[in-house]
This record gives structure tokens, C-alpha cells and sequence, in this order.
């Protein structure tokens, strides 16, 4: 499986572990993320007009130091799936979303016809923080969650997506039963126990296998056995919730 991301430093923490995930269990998974911290759509969008090499590559969870196009990376491979995402001060907003991610996904069908278009559904920043105060003014972690996952499902509907990476609800709900820190900082995800939820979610979502009992533990751990239970469930939680 190829999984290309258009994104930032929220799809780095995505997919950070989804090789290393994969290959514990068996699945061959190449993880491509295109790097510019905090960027938005509408500079993804700009940056595909001018062709411009403002993307770091990141293969499989580690930056390569090269830089290339939106247009390189679509090009480079035969991809099953390209996601798509918003920079997390602007996810709460759709207004921000359109017409760039229009533009966007026309541009990854022109190069990729036969690839899933994905939306990466992102998160809210932890609950408390001074900084979720500023975006939005919102008081709590529940109220931007609910306006990113309003933003996120209209936007997949703009585009007739294939589908949402759940990222941002699981964080949630990890954060609500039994994970005290899913952030390292007050909005990207905690080295450890944050990326290895994501990982899961993103895994779940793009493969369709069991994590019920998932073993793997990644470089960067510092995560009980309790928490692990409590990420793989939350992930299960979610994701089976979008079936309902």
C-alpha cells in the first residue's frame, strides 16, 4: 500500500509510525509526507500553481532532505491513496477550506485518476491551553472539535473524498478515557502514545485490519499497557463509529 500525504507537521505526527506499524503486522506500507510546517490549503494551493520545491519528503517517517513539487511526488509513484488536510489554526473554519481544496483534489485526479482522495481529519488543541482559547476563541477541546469535524465533513463532501482519517475524534476520545497527555505541546501529538494513535487510526482506516490486539512498540514510547488499551480502543470506538 502508498499512502501520500499533502500536509504538515499534523500528517508528520499521522505518519510518523504507519511504516514501522505495518511491517510489524505484516503489511507493506510506503508512507510519503509532503513537509511545510503550518501550512494551509491555500498555500498548498499557491505552491501547486507555481510548481514550487517548498516540500520536504518524508519517507516513511524520516525527512530524506530533499525538496520537491506537489507535482514530483503525485508523479513519482502509483499511489492508492493521497490525503488531504487543513492547517490546524484554520481547520475550524470552512470558509478557509474552499476553493482551494477543490483546486487541490483536481490536481491529484489529473495525476493520479485511480488513487483514493482522503480527507485527514485533524485535531483539537489540549484541553486548557491558552492556545485553543486564541484559535476560535473556543473554551473547550469539545467545541473545536465539533467545528473541525463540521469543516472536515463539508469539505469532504466539496470533493467527493473517499473518505476521513478520524484522527482528530480519536485524539479526542483518548484524551476523555484514560490517555492524560495525547499532546506533547498544546497541539501537535505526544512523541509516544499520540503518534502511535494516529498511527493506529490511520491504519485501521486505510487497511480495514483488526488492531484489537496490535503489539508493536515504537522508538519513541514511554506509554503504559494501560494506554495502549486505552488508544486502541479509542480508535476502535471511532472508526466504527463511521460505519454506523
Amino acid at each position: 500500500m502508498k499512502v501520500l500525504s499533502i500536509g504538515n507537521s499534523f500528517s508528520e505526527d499521522a505518519q510518523r509510525y504507519l511504516h514501522d506499524l505495518g511491517k510489524h503486522n505484516g503489511v507493506s506500507i510506503k508512507a510519503v509526507n509532503l513537509f511545510i510546517g503550518g501550512c494551509s490549503l491555500r498555500m498548498h494551493y499557491l505552491n501547486m500553481l507555481e510548481r514550487r520545491d517548498a516540500y520536504g519528503f518524508f519517507y516513511n517517517g524520516e525527512p530524506l532532505g530533499l525538496k520537491v513539487t506537489i507535482a514530483e511526488a503525485l508523479a513519482s509513484d502509483t499511489w492508492d491513496y493521497v490525503t488531504l488536510q487543513q492547517a490546524s489554526h484554520l481547520s475550524s473554519k470552512y470558509e478557509t477550506y474552499t476553493p482551494y481544496i477543490e483546486a487541490l483534489a483536481d490536481y491529484v485526479r489529473t495525476y493520479c485518476p485511480h488513487t483514493k482522495l482522503m480527507i485527514h481529519e485533524t485535531w483539537a488543541y489540549e484541553e486548557g491551553s491558552e492556545r485553543l482559547h486564541k484559535v476560535g476563541g473556543f473554551e473547550t477541546a469539545d467545541a473545536m472539535m465539533a467545528a473541525i469535524r463540521d469543516a472536515y465533513g463539508r469539505a469532504a463532501k466539496a470533493i467527493s473524498a473517499d473518505g476521513i482519517i478520524p484522527s482528530g475524534d480519536a485524539m479526542l476520545l483518548a484524551s476523555k478515557t484514560g490517555i492524560e497527555k495525547v499532546h506533547r505541546d498544546c497541539s501537535h501529538a505526544a512523541h509516544g502514545i499520540g503518534r502511535y494513535l494516529l498511527s493506529l487510526t490511520w491504519y485501521r482506516v486505510l487497511t480495514g485490519r483488526d488492531i484489537t490486539n496490535d503489539t508493536f512498540v515504537p522508538t519513541e514510547a514511554g506509554f503504559t499497557e494501560e494506554e495502549r488499551r486505552c488508544a486502541i480502543a479509542a480508535v476502535n470506538k471511532t472508526v466504527d463509529s463511521l460505519a454506523l
